[in-house]
């Protein structure tokens, strides 16, 4: 059955940890190094599977309510003892092993990953939750603290492939991509595509995403709103799709010269481009497509992007985007 070779292949992504278990305990050579009650293999899989019940309920239903099952304290001490690296671990050699039992098939050279965030709040104490997760007091002893979770969404796999994990206070989407899409896998024979709303709209995210080789297609606001296409010269037509280089500059002098027949664009100080230092007199150029289409009678929707047009036209190009909604109700 699919489900158990699903599970024996969580249960050796989680084995590879003692192959440098050092490397995801806080202190190494002296936590998880002894075989007890509670094994390494055993918190990391009891945290994963962890329900909403509590955790004495939980530990119980974990180990079967045997005799010798450890109280909760015992498991928080030993969860203690894990590094956060240890489940960014686990996380990636599942990924990369439960893709070994797809179909073969007919695959696809392209790889469509939504981003997207949402923010949790939880219950916790000072010991647990560092105090840059710290959001208010409230009515509780404890206090309310909250996370923004940054994660990518496999369209066809339906499986989340990577994720950054901010305190809520400091979250910056902006960066988050950029991390993963630095250090995201590309699988061999295929393209990433990285499908983003407007809030990961910016040529920062768009460079990022071409310095590494693959495909970015983000909504943008309408062409006759500010921001980032607002200044763009388009047809004098409801529907479009032009091609256009813009040259990214980041000093105010007009000694920085661009090319003819490109857009001039400044990126202020306050903004950050990561490829190109402030007050640099050289300039980085980007070419990408705009696209403008109906979405209804009297709607319409703006798309950037650097798919090739012959292989994605209007029509590839708006079921593309369409299909990244599928990320919202699990992440929402």
């Amino acid at each position: 059955m699919f489900h158990q070779k699903l599970k024996q292949v969580l249960n050796d992504s989680i084995a590879t940890l003692h192959s440098d278990m050092d490397s995801f305990v806080v202190n190494p050579g002296k936590d998880l190094s002894r075989v007890k009650k509670i094994s390494a293999d055993s918190v990391v899989s009891f945290l994963i599977s962890q329900g909403a019940s509590s955790s004495k309920c939980e530990i119980l239903d974990f180990f079967q309510l045997a005799q010798n099952t450890p109280s909760a304290s015992a498991m928080t001490q030993r969860r203690s003892q894990l590094k956060p690296e240890a489940f960014e671990t686990v996380f990636h050699t599942f990924n990369s092993k439960a893709r070994e039992l797809e179909p073969s098939a007919n695959p696809s050279p392209y790889r469509y990953l939504a981003a997207d965030g949402s923010t949790i709040s939880f219950f916790s104490f000072p010991r647990f939750a560092s105090d840059e997760y710290f959001s208010t007091q409230g009515n509780t002893t404890r206090g309310w603290y909250g996370m923004h979770i940054n994660a990518f969404f496999d369209l066809k796999s339906k499986t989340y492939t990577d994720a950054v994990i901010q305190p809520f206070h400091e979250h910056d989407e902006f960066a988050a991509f950029c991390q993963i899409v630095d250090r995201h896998e590309v699988v061999s024979g295929t393209k990433n595509i990285y499908i983003g709303d407007r809030g990961y709209c910016s040529y920062n995210n768009m460079a990022h995403v071409i310095e590494t080789g693959q495909f970015f297609l983000f909504r943008t606001k309408d062409a006759d709103k500010k921001g980032l296409i607002g200044n763009f010269n388009f047809p004098n037509t409801e529907e479009f799709d032009i091609s256009v280089l813009v040259s990214l500059v980041r000093s105010s002098r007009r000694s920085v010269t661009v090319r003819d027949g490109t857009y001039r664009r400044f990126i202020g100080k306050s903004v950050s481009f990561d490829f190109l230092p402030y007050g640099s007199k050289d300039c980085y150029e980007l070419e990408f497509r705009v696209l403008r289409f109906p979405i209804s009678v009297s709607a319409f929707e703006c798309i950037v992007t650097n798919l090739p047009a012959d292989e994605f036209p209007v029509s590839r190009i708006r079921e593309t985007y369409n299909a990244r909604w599928g990320i919202m109700p699990i992440s929402a």
